[in-house]
Formats: structure tokens, sequence, C-alpha cells
């Protein structure tokens, strides 16, 4: 069983509840059933059952059901949604955590993510992301850096794959930097370096 990242939030209403909702709303997941929130939360069944009652009952998720197996996703018409997920991008999840591991790093400028878990994060619909893109900015030690995103994606159950360029290459013109331009970015640390303003949160 993995280990549950921290959270630094004290507003929800438990530990359990906020590593629920951050699977639900960060894992970039288009629906999980209770089992696999059960896995990948590292609650008890049970708890996760009361859990997801609760919030099913706040208008918070909605339900689909297969058979005995019950399907939970964030409910797209309640207007808490995207408040709720800014909350858990803040408190939960690999950006926490990444900023944590890399503020240590001498050398780190800023770093944000970007790819398909960043578009996710930001609301864009797409199959579920199967690892999370990093780009670090700056002249830090790459060992170093490839050591904490190794961290961060043990503890959240995915690879997290760093990308490290200086400022002045990010301004170089190339197909994946124009892609980059084009595309949603969550910032982690520092300020976003890139021409087109991509640096708010979903």
């Amino acid at each position: 069983m993995r280990t549950a990242p921290p959270l630094t939030a004290p507003l929800f209403r438990s530990d359990g509840q906020a590593r629920l909702l951050a699977e639900l709303f960060l894992s970039g997941a288009d629906e999980l059933n209770l089992n696999e929130l059960a896995g990948r939360t590292g609650l008890a069944y049970g708890t996760v059952h009361r859990e997801v009652g609760r919030l099913l009952k706040a208008g918070l998720l909605s339900e689909r059901r297969l058979g005995q197996a019950r399907y939970v996703r964030p409910n797209p018409d309640s207007p808490l949604t995207a408040p709720v997920r800014k909350l858990l991008l803040v408190s939960a999840g690999p950006v926490p955590l990444l900023a944590g591991e890399l503020c240590d790093i001498t050398g780190v400028q800023a770093a944000f993510l970007y790819g398909s878990f960043a578009a996710r994060l930001c609301g864009e619909l797409g199959e579920a992301p199967r690892d999370i893109d990093v780009m670090v900015v700056g002249a830090p030690d790459p060992v170093a850096v490839y050591a904490a995103c190794r961290r961060v994606g043990d503890l959240v159950g995915r690879e997290v794959n760093p990308t490290i360029m200086t400022p002045d290459e990010l301004n170089e013109d190339s197909s994946f930097l124009t892609q980059l331009r084009r595309s949603p970015v969550v910032p982690v640390t520092g300020e976003v370096p890139l021409a087109d303003d991509h640096s708010e949160l979903p």
C-alpha cells in the first residue's frame, strides 16, 4: 500500500475525506469505483462507503451503478466542484509535494506541471494520464531533481517525469515549446516563465 501524501489544509472534515477527494479530483481518472478508492487511499471500504455517501448527499459527487459496482466522479453540475478542485490542488497531491521537494534544491527558479495531467487538472476532458510531466526551470543538479521526482512519484502512485530547461532555453523556438505555450500548465513553484500566461490555477 502506497503512503498517503501529507495534507496541509485543515479545512476538510478528516484526513481520510481529503485523501478521497484528492483521488477523485486530482487523479485524472474519469470515475472510480469504491474498491479502487479504498485501494488508492488506504482507507477501509466501510470508511470509503460512508464518505462517498456524505459527498453524494452534498451533491459534490455523481454516481453510476454497473451491477453491484458503484462508480463515482466529481459532479460537473455542482458549483462547489471547481472551488474544491482548486483547494485540493494547493493542499494535496503532486503540486504541494513537488513544491516542497523542489524548493530545497539549489538552482531551481520555477517549476510547473504540463501535459495531460495538467490538462485534466485544468478541466480539459481526456483519458486519465498515467504519469506527470513537470518542467523545472533553472540550472539545478539533475540528480537531485530526478531523486525528488521519484520520491513524489512513489507518494502519488504515478511516475513523475522532469524536464530541466534554463529560462533562455524556454524562449527558444521548437515544436515542443510552441505546443507547451499553447497548453494548460499548473504552477508548482515560482512564476511560469512562458510567453503566454498559463499561470492561473484551474
